[in-house]
């Protein structure tokens, strides 16, 4: 019953969607879920191509995967449906009876408010969404004519892969340290993204799961307010070429060297069987396509190696590059 959870251990931004588009065109998945909620904009560089994701799974690269939105995820129907529309999706994607819908009346709401702005909020309508769900008066999917079509029940169909034996791929949103119940509370989104909240989404029991894959980028990088320790100032941040831009949002990126505290509790926390590092070539910049460990410099091996021992669990994927063939795979 493999289930293999892809979740992040920072503040999001790890690069959790070249992790699941690799593992998708090398492992062979059945099927690739994501959860969340349209404020995590994921990005994927494949054959040259650029792809800015807010709904669908970043496993869609894989052709033969079945794709699909978690129960309790939240979509913009605008935005869901453009991006079906932009991939040529019909007929391999479906959101969840259950999932969550966004509306302007939400935005609006987020617009207004204060007390979003003061926490930073992508002003998605998430967290105005997130709360009418807690409230049990938001709309969901099955409510809606126009997404009947890509309506199922995915909790259903997820438990029938598990027990066919297929693999599934759960690709999570956003990071550890965002965690509305464990992150840097106030300044964290408005849902627990760790890896058993991502079954909890999904509407499978811990014991499907049979990897979790905790990845972080090789140094840190957090959108908005909030703590960012040893935080980098914009001109050291400019000279190390570690300046980023928010795919949802477009705000710069804060910038801090890679944090093996946090990354030690974010490992713990989601009981990770491995990790994944990406743009390892940022550091160390020797590293840039290659894609097989011996390829990589001698002294990229050594940082890699004792990132492992700090974090006490194996690095099984390393970042090379942005496309997601450049990629090495430790096993």
């Amino acid at each position: 019953m493999p289930v293999h959870i892809v979740t992040g251990g920072f503040f999001g931004d790890e690069g959790k969607g070249k992790v699941t588009s690799f593992l998708s065109i090398t492992k062979n998945p059945i099927a690739v879920v994501r959860t969340g909620a349209t404020n995590a904009g994921h990005t994927v560089v494949f054959k040259g191509k650029m792809y800015r994701l807010r709904s669908v799974p970043s496993g869609f690269i894989y052709d033969k995967a079945k794709l699909y939105i978690a129960r309790g995820s939240l979509i913009e129907k605008s935005v869901f449906l453009e991006e079906i529309k932009r991939l040529g999706l019909k007929g391999r994607i479906w959101i969840d009876e259950m999932t969550g819908i966004i509306n302007e009346a939400h935005k609006e709401r987020e617009m207004k408010e204060k007390h979003f702005s003061r926490l930073g909020s992508t002003k998605s309508g998430v967290g105005a969404a997130m709360s009418d769900r807690v409230l049990r008066r938001l709309r969901l999917a099955r409510e809606y004519d126009d997404l009947k079509e890509y309506v199922k029940d995915t909790q259903e169909e997820m438990l029938d892969a598990v027990e066919s034996g297929g693999l599934v791929i759960v690709e999570a949103s956003q990071g550890y340290w965002l965690s509305l119940y464990h992150g840097t509370y106030p300044y964290v989104t408005s849902r627990d993204t760790t890896a058993s909240a991502c079954l909890s989404e999904i509407g499978l029991g811990p014991k499907y799961a049979e990897r979790i894959t905790v990845v972080f980028k090789s140094y840190v990088t957090r959108v908005g307010p909030g703590p960012l320790p040893n935080e980098l100032d914009a001109s050291e941040a400019e000279r190390k070429g570690w300046v980023e831009v928010g795919t949802v949002t477009g705000r710069r990126r804060r910038v801090a060297y890679f944090n093996f505290e946090l990354a030690r509790r974010a490992i713990k926390a989601n009981s990770a069987t491995d990790a994944a590092i990406t743009k390892i070539d940022s550091i160390f910049p020797k590293s840039y396509h290659k894609r097989s460990w011996d390829e990589l410099p001698k002294e990229a091996r050594k940082w890699l190696k004792e990132v492992e021992l700090e974090l006490g669990v194996p690095i099984s994927i390393i970042g090379t590059g942005d496309g997601t063939e450049y990629t090495v795979e430790r096993l």
